[in-house]
């Protein structure tokens, strides 16, 4: 098979493997944020993405799909323990996300991400061609880069980081801190959803190997004393906002929304969709909720909140204790102010086709995303691209990366449950001229910095390295 110019290197494939209709394996695409965000980058490059086939110990040869090569690595249950569920998510996803949850530090984990990394960066060197580019995504990945390198030196190299990257006195905390900075100045173009990671970032750097930053750049010194400069930025991701209108315009589409809202009854519907995770703020919002009914600032007729929790890494304790204590708030909530007639909330722990999910922004009057701590959040970007006619609320955490693009949303401090309160009584009473001011802002940020948008910049970037290396 040959080797492509480009490849992108992520934890995941962007295909599930499924059981067909004879009984034999097949592939279809995952509906992940990853896969939605870069199957637009990738739909007119000679691509090839390397990254685990979603099961255990499944070994399969590379094969096409879509037009790009597909580079399954193999991953057995230890590794999925040790690497994913516990270096990745047991230990820096929490301590990324401004330690919301304890990260819990172990040797072993640590022993199972380099190997694992190093698997990645290997099946990577193998199918790039020479002088091509490496595209790493995400923070399962960080130490690929700079193994990379070492595997192939001719290549440009890129990483980009979904999550948020934290202040340094919390990333200080990290044992193998000086390991991860280095796997990551592997790349030639580090790329970060906000200003503040970036900055984050480059404040590590200096207190920890004291390299010199400039701007947007970080000079590295090299064993020949020809120093790499690394282009270190902010990139805010996008969405495919033209997809999502055009789905927001099919009949079939509308006439669900409208049967939502029939079915609902209360005058008003207000929206959650997040991932079963404890850095969505599903705890604060549905105890801020829980008390308008209790003030009696709603009632079920005024308004009912549908809550969708997608599930997440049920193998983590924490996720299945966040489950837990979350379904036993919908459940004393609706108890107490739910009647015959309304349902306070409509709690859904599923995933949904997005046809679905554009069908349940259209029939929301009020989307609600109050992350405690997001790196961007695309679901934000969602509601808006579809509201065509310019109504709908959307209320955001400041703590969400899209609220540095999204500033004409109505944005909140979801630890603070007054000021929510306050916020939430607000949306429901927005005017609709009001509305239509703000929204008419939001989307046309939304459709000038899309997803496409977002990967050529990357690009571009990757591109100038390259050609800075190749005239030194």
């Amino acid at each position: 098979m040959s080797r492509a110019d480009l490849v992108v290197v992520a934890n995941r494939l962007p295909v599930d493997r499924v059981e067909g209709p004879d009984g034999e394996p097949t592939w279809r695409r995952s509906p992940g944020g990853l896969v939605t965000a870069l199957e637009q980058v990738m739909q007119n490059l000679d691509g090839a993405w390397v990254g685990w086939g979603g099961k255990p110990d499944l070994d399969v040869e590379p094969f096409e799909f879509d037009g790009t090569v597909l580079v399954p690595v193999p991953l057995s249950r230890d590794d999925l323990r040790d690497y994913y569920e516990g270096f990745s998510n047991g230990t820096i996803w929490p301590l990324y996300h401004d330690v919301i949850a304890a990260p819990v530090y172990k040797r072993s984990w640590w022993d199972a991400y380099v190997r694992v990394n190093r698997r990645f960066a290997e099946a990577a060197a193998k199918h790039v061609q020479d002088g091509g580019f490496v595209w790493v995504q995400d923070y399962q990945l960080q130490l690929v880069p700079q193994m990379l390198r070492e595997l192939r030196p001719d290549v440009t190299i890129g990483y980009f980081h979904h999550i948020p990257f934290p202040a340094y006195s919390l990333f200080a905390q990290l044992p193998w801190r000086r390991q991860v900075l280095e796997g990551l100045l592997g790349a030639d173009v580090i790329g970060f959803q906000r200003v503040e990671d970036a900055g984050n970032f480059q404040r590590s750097i200096r207190r920890l190997l004291h390299y010199p930053t400039k701007g947007e750049t970080v000079t590295v010194p090299t064993i020949e004393d020809a120093a790499r400069t690394v282009i270190s930025r902010s990139y805010p991701i996008s969405i495919d906002a033209n997809h999502f209108l055009e789905l927001a315009q099919r009949p079939d589409i509308i006439a669900r929304a409208q049967s939502i809202r029939e079915q609902l009854g209360a005058e008003k519907l207000m929206l959650g969709v997040d991932r079963l995770d404890y850095t969505k703020g599903i705890r604060h919002r549905l105890k801020a909720y829980g008390e308008m009914l209790a003030d009696g600032r709603i009632t079920g007729k005024d308004a009912t909140l549908v809550q969708i929790a997608s599930p997440s890494r049920p193998g983590v304790e924490a996720y299945q204790e966040l489950r837990d204590e979350i379904e036993m708030s919908v459940a004393r909530i609706n108890g107490d102010y739910s009647t015959v007639e309304t349902t306070a909330i409509r709690y859904l722990h599923q995933g949904y086709p997005r046809e679905e999910m554009v069908a349940l922004y259209l029939a929301a009057d009020v989307m609600l995303v109050t992350a405690l701590r997001d790196g961007m959040n695309l679901v934000a970007k969602e509601y808006v691209a579809v509201r065509a006619d310019n109504t709908g609320v959307l209320v955001l955490s400041e703590f969400a990366g899209a609220a540095d693009e999204l500033g004409s949303a109505l944005l909140v401090n979801p630890h603070d449950i007054e000021g929510t309160k306050d916020i939430l009584s607000r949306s429901l009473q927005m005017p609709v001229a009001e509305q239509a001011r703000r929204m008419k802002t939001m989307r046309k940020k939304v459709f000038d910095n899309d997803v496409v948008k977002w990967g050529q910049r990357f690009l571009d970037d990757m591109e100038t390295s390259r050609a800075r290396r190749n005239d030194a």
